[in-house]
């Protein structure tokens, strides 16, 4: 079968089936749509379609494993930072002594001078002592809900309680959503893909089932 055949019957454009036999996953666009398309299109051709997807979660990058709000770990500088540092620290408060001691035995007693140097030394900030802004907390991501059509369907999607989508579409429409929660209603439940921040949560029924389910994201 030509790739124009197998696109007219599972309802996937025939430049993403390419873009899945090329390996061109940035075609297609998210991973989450890639791995909607790899489910049909190997259920079609009798493969296993969670094998299909797990080939290519082995082909994207890890997630980092850094804890959120962790710091990520520090650099090694060179071997000779540290005694290098240690040094200078050490030369600046011999420095710094030997001043202290020869304005002490210099300066004349009770001109007031010795005094005043040594405390220009120490800087004390003016006014009322600085407050310190409260730290602000990582912004939480958006949760998402996204829609990937195998098949045509007639579609409505109320996002907090306002219309976001609503019409007919055909195969190959994806759509993600953003907010708190939506409500669903599908004229033909086995064509349509519903992932929860790209997590597969399946079909919500089969081929020609009018389904409503209401998501809290």
């Amino acid at each position: 079968m030509s790739v124009s055949d197998v696109a007219e019957q599972i309802r996937i454009r025939s430049v993403y089936l390419a873009a899945i036999e090329d390996e061109n996953w940035n075609t297609i666009g998210a991973p989450v749509y890639v791995r909607g398309f790899l489910r049909t299109y190997a259920r079609f051709l009798g493969l296993d379609p969670e094998e299909a997807v797990a080939a290519f979660n082995r082909t994207q990058p890890l997630p980092q494993t850094n804890t959120p709000g962790s710091e990520p770990p520090a650099r090694a500088g060179p071997s000779w930072a540290g005694p290098a540092l240690l040094w200078g620290a050490g030369i600046v408060a011999v420095l710094l002594i030997a001043f202290v001691v020869f304005t002490e035995l210099t300066m004349p007693r009770g001109s007031g001078q010795p005094a005043a140097v040594v405390a220009s030394a120490v800087p004390v900030p003016a006014g009322p002592a600085a407050t310190v802004p409260p730290a602000t907390s990582t912004p939480v991501p958006a949760k998402s809900l996204a829609l990937l059509l195998s098949a045509p369907s007639w579609l409505r999607v109320t996002v907090d309680g306002n219309v976001s989508m609503e019409g007919t579409f055909p195969a190959g429409t994806s759509k993600t959503f953003h907010g708190k929660s939506a409500l669903v209603r599908i004229g033909n439940a086995g064509g349509v893909e519903i992932y929860v921040d790209g997590r597969d949560v399946g079909k919500l029924g089969k081929q020609g089932d009018v389904v409503e389910h209401a998501f809290t994201l």
